[in-house]
């Protein structure tokens, strides 16, 4: 599979099920704005905010910015912690951790919001890194996040990164990224969706992705 040292880990869908307060916020954002949801509310979670806002609620940049706020400002005050831990998560990243590999997070969520998450869940222990999009605007893409936590955190050989992730977009973010990506099917997405971009493995649990990274060493 490859000789990984440092595995870069998606948040939503990945380590936690944040799925209730991300639902809940974006419910928030389009009755204020006056706009319908998504019928499919699925296709929300993994791309960046201002993505979807334009993609799948028909709006323009000003818009979109506009509802960025709106939702941040609810998820910050109550949504962030509608979430919980996927059972085996922190088993996982300890095995990882205890056998050398250096674990951070790569995340189009803000990253005020996965730090005060994954504090909160008494996650980021195992973490030397935690980057988000930047509440400025800035690290808007999966990509732009990548890179930022790579420059933070030594701009390590990309051939011994990996990205882990539960969507198509960790997986293209990690190939424009110059490095590769590993699927988990606990999340949000589909097999067949990380297969068909490109994911050179897919793990069906957390146990399953320790056990295959741990037999690479």
């Amino acid at each position: 599979m490859g000789d990984f040292k440092y595995l870069l880990f998606d948040l939503d869908g990945t380590l936690t099920d944040s799925q209730e307060g991300i639902i809940n916020c974006f419910r928030h954002t389009s009755d204020v704005m006056g706009v319908p949801m998504p019928e499919n509310t699925g296709v929300l979670f993994g791309p960046p905010l201002g993505e979807s806002f334009e993609k799948y609620f028909g709006m323009n940049k000003e818009q979109s910015a506009e509802a960025v706020r709106i939702y941040r400002e609810r998820y910050g005050r109550e949504g962030l912690f509608e979430n919980r831990v996927y059972d085996g998560i922190p088993d996982m990243l300890r095995r990882l951790r205890d056998a050398g590999f250096q674990l951070a997070v790569a995340t189009c969520k803000a990253d005020v919001f996965a730090v005060r998450i994954l504090e909160r869940f008494d996650l980021a222990q195992y973490f030397t890194f935690i980057g988000g999009a930047g509440t400025d605007g800035s690290r808007t893409t999966k990509t732009e996040v990548i890179e930022y936590v790579l420059e933070n955190t030594g701009s390590p050989d990309k051939s011994r990164v990996l990205m882990i992730g539960d969507r198509d977009t960790d997986v293209i973010g990690a190939q424009c990224a110059g490095i590769k990506c590993m699927g988990v099917l606990w999340g949000y997405g589909s097999g067949k969706e990380l297969a068909e971009t490109g994911a050179v493995c897919i793990a069906r649990t957390p146990a399953h992705a320790a056990d295959m990274l741990l037999e690479n060493i």
